[in-house]
């Protein structure tokens, strides 16, 4: 059977649009946008399925309408890729709350000198925010989190079709809520332990004035630093728990910015 040359190249065009996509979600997706996953490994990845959603896609992935241009093309191509970004970035942004989490903590307990170079990110990273992060990380491979990555990627364009990408007020108001949101999280991840240190210094307070002859700041610093490791030990399982809820609201997030950007 012969295939028509235009056909072939339609085929093409659209494969590469898909493969556009997949490619921006895995630079910055969490797991998949890590710096110690070879850059070959996600080129590789984002192709092969890029390959199955073409050929087994119920959608309808027609190619959008660019005038026969290289310009027009190549305008698609950027509007794919920004696609995969925002979705890409929106499942990582969730996460960064850990970090912020780890930093009121560290803050708090007499750790915010002590930063450790995170190989994989290439930046300083508290101590905590470390600890918790590899927890997350586990836990996000633990309940399926990569594949409700790759779900939404293929239910995107149930969304937004290829080239019908739109990036609107309403995308900018819920980058700016998912922001304010972040910090939210980070401030609940820290709560008990941002309590527990509250109560130590009260209490510490109140000894410095009953006895001035003992020394609190010499007994202060390391009994925060107990008192913090021992809470943080014990609120690992409901922390765990947490995780479940910020995987299942990336989820949600994912669809709100798909139906963001899709045509109204």
């Amino acid at each position: 059977m012969i295939i028509p040359f235009d056909i072939l190249q339609s085929g093409i065009e659209i494969f590469l649009l898909v493969f556009v996509r997949m490619t921006g979600l895995f630079v910055i997706a969490p797991i998949f946008g890590r710096r110690n996953v070879p850059t070959y490994l996600k080129i590789g990845f984002a192709f092969f399925l890029a390959l199955i959603l073409v050929s087994v896609s119920t959608t309808s992935l027609n190619l959008p309408d660019y005038n026969a241009t290289i310009i027009g093309f190549i305008l698609i191509v950027f509007k794919e890729f920004m696609v995969g970004i925002v979705l890409g970035y929106v499942s990582y942004l969730i996460f960064t709350a850990i970090y912020i989490a780890g930093q009121i903590i560290d803050m708090q307990i007499g750790f915010g000198m002590v930063n450790v170079l995170d190989p994989v990110s290439n930046i300083q990273v508290p101590v905590t925010s470390n600890f918790y992060f590899i927890i997350s990380m586990m836990v996000f491979l633990m309940f399926n989190g990569h594949h409700l990555l790759i779900k939404a990627l293929f239910d995107s364009y149930s969304y937004i079709p290829l080239g019908g990408a739109l990036f609107g007020s309403e995308l900018m108001n819920d980058v700016m809520r998912v922001f304010g949101d972040v910090f939210v999280i980070g401030f609940k991840i820290s709560a008990p332990i941002l309590i527990a240190i509250l109560v130590t210094d009260v209490a510490l307070g109140v000894v410095s004035k009953t006895v001035p002859q003992f020394n609190v700041f010499v007994v202060g610093m390391p009994l925060k630093i107990l008192i913090g490791l021992a809470v943080m030990i014990i609120t690992v399982p409901a922390f765990v728990a947490f995780i479940e809820v910020l995987i299942n609201g990336m989820n949600s997030e994912m669809l709100d910015f798909m139906k963001d950007m899709g045509p109204r």
